[in-house]
């Protein structure tokens, strides 16, 4: 099967997981956000598994997948590249998330999390560059305001890891 298919069933899977999601602002559907990041992957010369993995990037921090159910569909369609794609979805996945951690603020998980992203790898770092890039579109276009909270974060997160 060629790569393109293999997208094409990824984008799939990741739509039917987003089913019902709406962007925030826009209430477009949330699936146009990760093939959005795939996208801009993909442009600054992201590997198949990095623009896999951007299609991908929200499904178990925002859905009803699995880690287990995310590996067999992986499994199941791409073989040999399913551990890399599984890894660098794993490696994006907020852990500092306020139901996990409710007795730290905002900033608090927000610092921590930056902490967790700076020992990531490399291709996890550049789809999680992707992913601020567009979420940064869509913020200071209808939330100027929580704009400039983002951004302070958003520079912390960036510093850790290294760019």
């Amino acid at each position: 099967m060629n790569q393109d298919i293999i997208l094409k069933a990824i984008e799939v899977f990741a739509t039917r997981a987003h089913e019902g999601q709406l962007r925030k602002y826009t209430e477009e559907p949330y699936i146009n956000h990760p093939i959005a990041v795939a996208k801009i992957v993909e442009e600054k010369g992201g590997s198949f598994e990095m623009i896999a993995a951007a299609l991908l990037h929200d499904v178990l921090e925002d859905t009803h997948v699995s880690i287990e159910g995310l590996r067999q569909f992986l499994f199941e369609i791409v073989p040999s590249s399913a551990g890399k794609i599984l890894q660098l979805v794993i490696e994006l996945t907020d852990v500092y998330e306020k139901k996990n951690f409710p007795h730290l603020n905002r900033k608090q998980r927000k610092q921590l999390e930056a902490e967790r992203l700076g020992r990531v790898s490399d291709a996890a770092k550049q789809i999680k560059v992707a992913d601020i890039i567009d979420n940064t579109k869509s913020i200071q276009e209808h939330d100027p305001k929580f704009a400039k909270v983002f951004l302070d974060e958003k520079e912390v997160l960036l510093k850790e890891m290294g760019f």
